[in-house]
Formats: structure tokens, C-alpha cells, sequence
């Protein structure tokens, strides 16, 4: 049996490495972490136009706790999503419990007072046993709370 050639290296030829192809993967790496991290609860919370009632006593918010919020015209919204109701009474369970029974309650101090008693009444029947009211701090337009 005959052993296949073995090629070798001469000790004058120098060994490369193409950094190239790494420098894109670490490119495509950072664009992706730049646009997930953008996308996050925060500032999904953040990007809705809500006008929060003004308090002297305010708290930083809490990132782990699901957030209801309610606009102006009534539409409800949970982490940033739209939602209906019913759909609200169906998701909010689960995050309810993995919360502690602690839930965050945006709504615009403008808003349809109706929608947002009925969005308590269905935090309540999902196992919410603590509200935290979102604020605005008086005299700022920065957005923070007596929880989220």
C-alpha cells in the first residue's frame, strides 16, 4: 500500500491570515446587537404618545414588570403592542405571575376614564394584585413612576 504524498511546507513560506472575512462577521455582529437593542421594552413603552398625569413623588421604573397603557382615544396597549380585551385578558396572565402579581398601568390623563377602569378590572382578573401607576414628574416631560 502506497501512502498518500505528503505536501510540505517550506520553511520560507510564510503562514497568512485574511482578517477580512472576520472583520465583516464582527461588523454584521454589531448591527445586529445595535438594532435587538433598540427594539427592546423600553423603548417600545417609550414610543407611545402618552400625556401622563404630573406627580411630585415619582419612582424610577421597573423594566421586568408588564406595562398596560392606555392612549387618549382608548386603544389599550401591552408592552407597546396593540391589544384588545379580550386578547389583554388572555396574554396577561402568564406575565402576571411571573411578575409577582405587580403590574404597570400607563394611561393618558386625558384618556377615556371608562377604558382604564376596565383595563384594571381585567389587571384584577388576571391575578394583579399591586397597580403600579405610571407619572410624570412635576415641572419635566421625563416619564417615570410610581412604578412603570
Amino acid at each position: 500500500m502506497s501512502r498518500p504524498a505528503r505536501r510540505r511546507l517550506r520553511e520560507d513560506t510564510p503562514v497568512t491570515f485574511d482578517f477580512a472575512p472576520m472583520v465583516d462577521v464582527v461588523m454584521l455582529l454589531l448591527i445586529f446587537f445595535f438594532l435587538t437593542s433598540s427594539l427592546q421594552d423600553g423603548a417600545a413603552k417609550q414610543a407611545l404618545p402618552l400625556d401622563l398625569p404630573r406627580a411630585s413623588m415619582t419612582v424610577q421604573e421597573t423594566p421586568d414588570l408588564p406595562v398596560v397603557s392606555v392612549d387618549a382615544a382608548g386603544k389599550i396597549y401591552l408592552a407597546g403592542e396593540p391589544i384588545t380585551l379580550e386578547g389583554l385578558a388572555q396574554q396577561l396572565p402568564p406575565l402576571v405571575q411571573a411578575s409577582g402579581g405587580l403590574v404597570g398601568l400607563r394611561a393618558d390623563q386625558s384618556g377615556n376614564y371608562g377604558t382604564v377602569v376596565k383595563v384594571m378590572d381585567t389587571i384584577k382578573a388576571a391575578g394583579g394584585e399591586r397597580l403600579a401607576l405610571s407619572t410624570e414628574a412635576a415641572g419635566t416631560g421625563n416619564a417615570a413612576g410610581g412604578g412603570p
